[in-house]
């Protein structure tokens, strides 16, 4: 088993490694804007960006996941029907689904509440909208042939592109928020540029019906369960700008995005996790492979959870150049942080339950759980945000993805049961509960940075004396620091 476990570990080391360097490069987008533009047109970017995120889903309508279930098994069609079949859906419905934004742009504009002098951001949307999808499937292809290293590279080079894009239009051309969307578009030009040669290899003019059919019963279901999911994931900007205003909004956009690190976790995980539990689905103790996933992957995720909630008020007071990380306006939502990185864990969590719905192809029974987490996320919002400020919207979207898991949990165990280690879970939160419980209430004044270090050394010991580990991790952590003996 833990021979599997580090093939799944490789993988997402090598999706991790891109994808870090990605995201820190886009990272640094955050100090950047909150030093050159206002709160209240960074909260036009976190608005704009949210609506965005909820048309994707539609653009791409769950061809992507459909693509990963069918070519993993050859069942219908050849391997390059497999590729060519979704990737001409998605190029032909793009086109009409852009094109009528950009006609319909005036009163797009509208409805995405963006205000008038502002250029021609819907348009530029639009085009950012067609180039994504035409890449979704290229991408995918790289995933399947756990091409990782090619894959991570082009989405570090789609990052360094827009953040080049971003210096030079906003510092040069000082093209304000018009330029934010610019950036993006030429960005996602040069990414499916560089997929051409995927493109090419695996294209073919052959369109099978028979697979087509199969592709959407299987990849309809996730356009509701996609958008109830993108509810969970944005609502809580678009909410919080009508009943606040959009300064608050870029406060809590800047803040959100310091649970940068958590997402990391998530997301490369999630790059080599899908692919993973497909390719070893059908073997003899899967089931028991898949609940040691998840044991290390949330063992992970509460390392990321202690360690950045310690030191990020640290982090963004650093001065660089005379400068914080983060401009002091924005300051003021720090203690949401952790509670994003909650959230993001309760994510890790659903996206690495859901590989029973693949599995046994239950993804129509997925809208009414993302439908329900949406609805939460909604109440909770409105409930919330009017007496808690950007408090009660990070609150909102953590009882959202917890309540996805639990109710994904409930029901995936009825027809693709596993036996997941929810003893040495709970074990593992009880001492993370108790580490981060001792940092909350007492400090260490001008020691403080050693204190922090110091409980992260507990919660490892702890960790042993609680008995965590099994004898095998043990074995295999002992031979990591074993004096190597040539023969």
């Amino acid at each position: 088993m833990l021979a599997q476990i580090r093939r799944l570990g490789t993988d997402t080391a090598i999706y991790g490694i891109s994808t870090v360097i990605g995201r820190f490069l886009n990272f640094l987008l955050v100090p950047f804007y909150t030093n050159v533009i206002h709160p209240g047109e960074y909260g036009i970017v976190a608005n704009v960006y949210s609506i965005l995120a909820f048309l994707n889903v539609v653009w791409v309508y769950g061809m992507e996941s459909a693509y990963f279930k069918y070519s993993s098994t050859g069942e219908i069609g050849t391997p390059r029907q497999n590729f060519s079949t979704p990737f001409l859906s998605l190029c032909a419905t793009s086109l009409v689904l852009s094109g009528g934004m950009t006609i319909l742009a005036p009163l797009a504009g509208r409805w995405m509440s963006i205000p008038p002098g502002h250029g021609p951001i819907v348009e530029v949307a639009a085009g950012i909208l067609l180039l994504d999808t035409l890449a979704v499937v290229p991408f995918a292809v790289l995933r399947m042939e756990r091409k990782a290293a090619l894959f991570g590279t082009l989405k570090v080079l789609n990052i360094v592109v827009n953040v080049v894009c971003n210096l030079v239009l906003l510092l040069h051309f000082h093209a304000g928020v018009e330029g934010i969307f610019l950036s993006g578009l030429i960005a996602s030009g040069v990414t499916l540029l560089a997929l051409v040669p995927t493109i090419a290899r695996n294209f073919t003019w052959e369109f099978s019906r028979p697979l087509y059919r199969a592709l959407l019963v299987f990849g309809l279901p996730y356009v509701p369960a996609g958008i109830a999911a993108i509810v969970v994931q944005v609502i809580d900007r678009p909410i919080m700008l009508y009943l606040t205003n959009p300064a608050v909004v870029g406060v809590y956009q800047a803040n959100y995005r310091l649970g940068i690190v958590m997402m990391l976790i998530v997301s490369m995980y999630d790059y080599a996790w899908r692919p993973f539990f497909l390719s070893h689905a059908s073997e003899p103790g899967a089931r028991e492979l898949f609940a040691r996933a998840l044991t290390y992957s949330v063992a992970a995720m509460t390392v990321v959870f202690l360690v950045v909630s310690f030191f990020i008020g640290d982090i963004v007071r650093l001065r660089l150049f005379g400068r914080s990380i983060i401009h002091p306006d924005y300051w003021g939502g720090l203690p949401i942080v952790p509670v994003v990185l909650l959230g993001y864990m309760f994510l890790g969590v659903y996206n690495n339950l859901v590989a029973g719905v693949y599995i046994e192809k239950k993804t129509q029974r997925l809208p009414a759980i993302t439908l329900a987490g949406a609805l939460v996320n909604i109440g909770a919002n409105f409930l919330w945000i009017p007496s808690l400020g950007m408090m009660g919207g990070a609150l909102a979207t953590l009882l959202a993805y917890a309540f996805m898991a639990v109710i994904l949990y409930i029901d995936v165990r009825k027809y693709y049961p596993v036996p997941y280690e929810w003893g040495r879970i709970a074990r593992l939160v009880l001492v993370a509960g108790v580490t981060y419980l001792l940092f909350l209430l007492f400090g260490a004044g001008a020691y403080h940075i050693i204190w922090k270090c110091g409980l992260l050394v507990f919660f490892c010991a702890a960790l042993y004396l609680m008995r965590f580990f099994v004898p095998d991790e043990l074995n295999a952590l002992r031979s990591l620091f074993r004096p190597r003996v040539s023969p």
